[in-house]
């Protein structure tokens, strides 16, 4: 494991671009792959010591079976899950499949840089006694729904006993990537 490699997995090549550039200002040496197979192909050449994946990738690929891959390649890898679609659901498989943190975006290289330094737990954290909003477990009950689906929303909506335009719409206000 190269302790100043970085991956970065994501399909967004703007900011994919920009977070090589921000991380090779830092001193690491970035690889980017933007699927599943790609990752494949860079770990045959190369072992990282840190990875950034998007959950979401091109095609409704999901980021959780890159980290399933990186983590299998190097169980002591870093992880960072960054999304848009952030939910407890996903939060929780990223975490059991090898992710260290899981970010929502808009996050930083400063955001990144600060999960990869948080990777151990940390038990004094303030429990908070917040309860969940309606709207939050409705989007919680989609997106588990969706990653059930490979996010087909047809096959979705069907599961959530819902019309597919309404499922549609509802993504469409989340602005989800």
């Amino acid at each position: 494991m190269d302790e100043r490699q970085l991956l970065i997995v994501e399909d967004d090549a703007g900011f994919a671009r920009t977070l090589k550039r921000s991380f090779e200002r830092r001193g690491y040496g970035v690889a980017v792959a933007t699927s599943l197979e790609e990752v494949r192909k860079l770990l045959d050449e190369q072992s990282p010591g840190y990875a950034v994946v998007d959950l979401k990738l091109a095609g409704g690929a999901s980021g959780l079976a890159c980290v399933e891959a990186l983590h299998g390649h190097d169980p002591e890898m870093l992880i960072v899950v960054l999304t848009g679609f952030a939910s407890i659901a996903t939060a929780v498989e990223a975490i059991k499949l090898g992710a260290c943190h899981y970010l929502a975006k808009p996050s930083n290289t400063d955001d990144i840089e600060a999960a990869f330094q948080k990777a151990q737990g940390n038990a004094d954290i303030e429990v908070a006694a917040r309860p969940t909003s309606i709207k939050t477990l409705e989007w919680e009950r989609i997106h588990q729904t969706l990653i059930e689906t490979d996010f087909n929303i047809s096959e979705a909506a069907r599961r959530l006993g819902m019309h597919r335009r309404t499922l549609a719409r509802k993504l469409e206000k989340r602005q989800v990537k």
